[in-house]
């Protein structure tokens, strides 16, 4: 069903309810209007990286791992089992009669905020620091979530509108400023270009934008996102950011008064309770019947869209069967090891030959961790295959040990139960291992909605524990599992012969790593965050000017760069032209070769540089990307293409315009700064566009 013709239907049905009808609709746990056929329905579900808090389902890698794939079609498949998922899980609540909290078709995903701060505790729940590459994954998750049927699949949700990436503590009260600048060019292109895909939910943040709530800003909801943009679907508060606006921000003084500045500004859905006094609201002619039907009205025309109200409902036949079945599982593995990226890979030491590695250790806190594989805001596979888990399956003929060797970030000694300060057990294991594979990170608790990190550097008893392990094992690999900017210290860094960030990896996350330790899949996945030196003096976190942040504006070097990741295999890039150029689009045609053994995914990633006389510009835009298959030795030719959008300098007072000098496009595996080249990657192609 279109919009214009579900549009119609809900007016029709919000026609005939009372003003005090529509406003109890207005609330994320809206109950049923028995003489209108209306059942209750809860709004609140979630989808980040699987379908969350309701039981069993795919745990497919954590958002930023996702990202890390630079692979749109990957996200796009993944979101569309979720949604299938969500549908069959719906069909079994509707059948047993269980609208309850997290059993409903309204997805509060994806999170498209901008990863700007490596502290920032949810940035793991992002696509990372890049507008342009947030912006692609996040139109293929939305994609995949809401299908392209008559009817809405699933109904997906842009959150947090605007601006928001920290600090956790202080976000319900906390005034996020930023300039017309970093707004139009950092903050609010993946809100726009997700509108652009057809968005059908937008959720507010809980803290002020340059002075004002952002579930009652009227400049960023009326006129931005319903405006300029012309978003058609419904806009919901944070869990409680309504009360809020009176309770921490002082906006206005009553809980009414809270409840009619969001509802009047183009809040339609409270999630939360304040809109339970806009009744009172309503009595005091705080809001009126206009507010309250357009705002009823957009609601249920998400319903039905998503056929709701159908006689013979839309997707009724995808049964729970397909709840993490096979299939889903084997697409979840093959997301899983299209994640992970190759970091260091000294002398060609991975892969390792299963036929000849007699024993492998497993040492660290996430080599035998379930947390370490969910992320946050997670479903509950009904399989895990952890690290170790993994190499046992892959690597058969070897003997596999295996020990934590010590806690996530607690230097203690042994206390009456043990299992505390166990370093030692894990350097003897590393002691009469051919290979050890160090399992190091965080997980939900040390980086999360709880809480963000105070430090960038690896806690001190994982740094303890990998710098004994390298001692004791010259032959050692560290997989980061962490969905953040991770310093493991030099002395790990010098020593140990590969690096991979395997992030919070999904439920098949052990396997895909094992697979890939073992060459069965060459890596490729790419940095979607900047990863610094744990010393580095970084801005204060608090401050939301963009200067010196993300690989676009940053001033000194990284530890590893955005869009950086190595493979098994060389590739040389060969020639590259221009073969469109119009005021829109242009399109570029490269021409890839494969110089190693190993048949690969590389991740082609297309970068503009621009300088502009009137305003600061990045360092490098990233501005397209496309994996490709290549087999050993083969060459391939690809063509990109690039939304002029992205080759727009934005002016101080937010203004996207041609810059005054000529545009430089480079096209290869990595960005084209200095350190990657350090690092290994591959020369790229530079062409000029006039």
């Amino acid at each position: 069903m279109d919009y214009n013709e579900a549009r119609a239907k809900a007016k029709e049905l919000v026609s005939k309810m009372t003003a005090e009808e529509k406003m109890s609709q207005l609330v994320y746990n809206a109950p049923a209007i028995e003489r209108l056929g209306i059942n209750e329905y809860n709004w609140w579900n979630e989808a980040l990286h699987g379908v969350a808090r309701a039981g069993t389902a795919t745990v497919f890698p954590q958002a930023i791992a996702l990202a890390a794939s630079f692979s749109p079609e990957t996200v796009k498949k993944c979101a569309d089992v979720i949604s299938t998922e969500a549908r069959a899980k719906y069909n079994k609540s509707v059948e047993y009669n269980d609208r309850d909290i997290f059993k409903g078709l309204t997805f509060w995903s994806p999170n498209i905020n901008i990863f700007r701060d490596p502290r920032w505790g949810r940035g793991h729940e992002t696509y990372g620091e890049d507008p342009f590459l947030t912006s692609v994954i996040g139109k293929a998750f939305i994609e995949g979530i809401q299908g392209d049927g008559e009817f809405l699949k699933a109904s997906a949700c842009s959150k947090h509108y605007a601006v928001h990436s920290g600090p956790e503590k202080l976000r319900h009260g906390f005034n996020a400023e930023a300039g017309k600048k970093d707004m139009e060019e950092t903050y609010l292109p993946a809100f726009e270009k997700t509108v652009e895909a057809g968005v059908t939910g937008v959720m507010g943040a809980y803290s002020a934008v340059n002075g004002v709530p952002a579930c009652a800003n009227e400049a960023l909801i009326k006129d931005k996102l319903r405006g300029d943009w012309g978003f058609k679907g419904y806009f919901v508060s944070d869990c409680g950011a309504i009360s809020d606006i009176y309770e921490n921000h002082k906006y206005v003084e009553t809980a009414r008064e809270a409840a009619a500045a969001a509802l009047n500004a183009g809040c339609d859905l409270n999630c939360g309770e304040c809109y339970a006094h806009l009744n009172e609201a309503y009595e005091e002619d705080l809001t009126g019947d206009e507010e309250i039907t357009k705002a009823a009205e957009n609601l249920f025309t998400i319903r039905y869209m998503l056929g709701e109200f159908e006689e013979n409902r839309p997707y009724s036949d995808i049964g729970f069967e397909k709840v993490d079945c096979r299939e889903h599982r084997q697409l979840n593995l093959e997301a899983a090891m299209q994640t992970a990226v190759l970091i260091k890979n000294e002398a060609g030491f991975l892969p390792l030959d299963k036929e000849k590695v007699k024993s492998i250790g497993v040492v660290g806190p996430n080599a035998l961790s379930i947390t370490g594989l969910e992320g946050n805001y997670e479903g509950k596979a009904s399989e895990y295959i952890t690290p170790a888990d993994g190499i046992r399956r892959v690597f058969d003929k070897s003997e596999i040990r295996v020990s934590p060797g010590c806690k996530y970030d607690r230097n203690v000694f042994n206390s009456w139960d043990g299992h505390d300060n166990i370093i030692s057990d894990g350097v003897a294991v590393a002691s009469i291992s051919d290979v050890t594979v160090l399992c190091l990170g965080l997980d939900w608790r040390l980086e999360g909605e709880d809480g963000d990190k105070e430090s960038i550097t690896l806690p001190e008893v994982q740094i303890k524990l990998a710098e004994a392990v390298c001692e004791e094992n010259e032959n050692t690999v560290v997989i980061i599992m962490a969905g953040s900017s991770v310093d493991i210290g030099e002395k790990v860094r010098s020593k140990a012969k590969a690096i991979i960030y395997g992030w919070y990896p999904g439920s098949q996350g052990g396997l895909a790593l094992a697979k890939i330790l073992a060459g069965e899949k060459a890596p490729s996945g790419r940095l979607p965050i900047t990863v610094y030196y744990g010393d580095i003096e970084l801005p204060e976190f608090t401050d939301y000017s963009m200067k010196g942040r993300t690989y676009r504006f940053i001033e000194t070097e990284p530890l590893w760069p955005f869009g950086f990741g190595l493979s098994y295999s060389s590739v040389k890039y060969n020639k590259a032209e221009i073969t469109l150029s119009d005021p829109k689009t242009v399109k570029v045609k490269v021409s890839v070769l494969n110089t190693g053994n190993y048949d690969i995914t590389e991740k082609i990633q297309v970068y503009a540089h621009y300088d502009d006389t009137r305003c600061v510009t990045p360092n490098y835009q990233l501005c397209a990307i496309k994996p490709i298959e290549i087999n050993a030795g083969e060459t391939v030719e690809a063509e990109l293409k690039i939304d002029r959008y992205w080759l727009k300098a934005v002016t101080e007072n937010g203004e996207r315009k041609d810059p005054d000098s000529g545009i430089t496009l480079y096209i290869g595996s990595t960005q084209p700064d200095n350190r990657s080249r350090e690092l290994g990657a591959p020369e790229g192609i530079k062409i000029s566009l006039d």
